[in-house]
């Protein structure tokens, strides 16, 4: 969320964000919804004044009790007018803060221009495309001849997007998770993890609602299943006082995910492309108010990332998100999508993004400066690593002609083997 002042001092600015971001909200209606309460808001504390004031008369000893009579009678058309005014200004809040959430953040200027998910723009490329001297399967074929997934039975057991893990494909979960848990910490965060049932204000806390409505899981108590470790992990801080000295907070959270993938139906589901449960490891940092450190830390979150997937020795390549396509909360992201040799095409895996303050003041996470000024932090994620969709890549890069899987070096002291035999 933006600051209110700021959107009054920098309309302009504000209303281009808008159209970059190809948003609907009007900035106009909203300053007019705002003088509106801010005259309300005055007109309110004006007779908060007066009620106060006779009252402060109707207590004095000695008052003539015509006069006090008097006062009494004054009070309580005071009184109706104040409510009267106070619920108005309740009505009018919900509107202000209707279009408040609906604000887009600023975005970077180094964010290229564009429409939607078209005019993203291609940063980087790294890492060799196998080639194959036979016809490659699939990671459905490849998985279920190996006995690591069972989708038949998942959709029994779930429904659409089920699957069983099972064999080597836990395995070798457990493997990558191990191992990111290690790669990651020696980069200096501290482990989580987070629940993943979060109150209904923490989704507006992050801005995934109300845009991600479709895409979230309810509960019966209108609480939600996270599809995201940055969701509880921003409610972690939330109405907290931290000291500058305490910065930045950087943590490293797991946690099963939960997305209804909402209108992906005939999009990306082969498989395990597009499930309703995964785990995750979620890089999150909260820190001081400064625009530089933000962008510093972006990059280097993101370079995780890519460190960890070169370990691994997948191709992969980046792509920065354009205004268009770039969500309401963000100032800039990335994402990075590996290679799947089946499909010749690259299917994202990972996203880097930053906030500045516009999810701390919806949360109320501030921190007190050196000269004891109270500001609000900034906030960062970015994902680590989830599974299963990285067993998509891994095993069709890594398949040899008979349909075993071969095991990237970095996991073997993890699964214990270094090929994946066929049954």
């Amino acid at each position: 969320m933006l600051d209110i002042k700021f959107i009054r001092e920098n309309s302009e600015l504000v209303k281009g964000a808008v159209q970059k971001k190809r948003k609907t909200v009007n900035i106009d209606e909203l300053l007019e919804v705002d003088k509106k309460r801010l005259v309300l808001l005055g007109e309110i504390e004006a007779l908060r004044a007066e009620q106060n004031k006779a009252s402060d008369a109707i207590g004095k000893i000695g008052v003539d009790p015509i006069v006090r009579t008097t006062l009494i009678e004054s009070m309580n058309g005071v009184k109706e007018k104040l409510q009267a005014k106070e619920e108005e200004y309740k009505e009018l809040m919900k509107i202000w803060h209707g279009f408040m959430l609906e604000v887009p953040n600023i975005p970077d200027m180094s964010v290229p221009e564009g429409n939607d998910e078209r005019d993203n723009v291609e940063i980087k490329r790294w890492g060799e495309k196998p080639n194959f001297s036979f016809e490659p399967k699939d990671h459905v074929e490849l998985m279920t001849s190996l006995g690591m997934v069972d989708f038949v039975r998942g959709v029994k057991a779930h429904g659409f997007r089920g699957y069983f893990l099972q064999g080597d494909g836990v395995l070798l979960s457990w493997a990558i998770w191990n191992y990111a848990r290690d790669f990651f910490l020696k980069r200096n965060f501290n482990p989580i993890i987070p629940p993943v049932i979060v109150r209904k204000q923490h989704l507006y806390g992050t801005g995934h609602l109300p845009g991600d409505a479709e895409d979230s899981f309810k509960t019966q108590d209108d609480d939600y299943l996270a599809g995201t470790a940055e969701i509880p992990m921003m409610a972690y801080h939330a109405d907290e006082i931290l000291d500058k000295d305490e910065l930045p907070k950087r943590y490293l959270a797991f946690s099963p995910c939960f997305r209804r993938e909402a209108g992906s139906h005939s999009k990306d589901v082969k498989g395990l492309i597009r499930v309703h449960e995964f785990f995750k490891w979620e890089q999150v940092i909260i820190c001081e108010a400064s625009h530089e450190q933000s962008a510093r830390f972006h990059e280097e979150l993101n370079r995780n990332t890519e460190e960890f997937i070169e370990s691994l020795g997948l191709p992969y390549r980046q792509i920065e998100i354009c205004t268009g396509d770039l969500k309401g909360a963000h100032v800039k992201s990335y994402d990075t999508e590996l290679w799947v040799p089946k499909e010749n095409t690259y299917r994202e895996i990972a996203s880097a993004s930053y906030y500045h303050d516009y999810q701390t003041r919806r949360f109320n996470i501030r921190y007190r400066d050196t000269d004891r000024t109270l500001r609000y932090t900034h906030s960062l994620n970015a994902t680590a690593i989830p599974t299963p969709r990285l067993l998509v890549s891994l095993v069709e890069n890594f398949q040899q002609q008979d349909g075993s899987i071969f095991i990237p070096e970095v996991l073997r002291p993890y699964i214990g083997k270094d090929t994946l035999i066929k049954l």
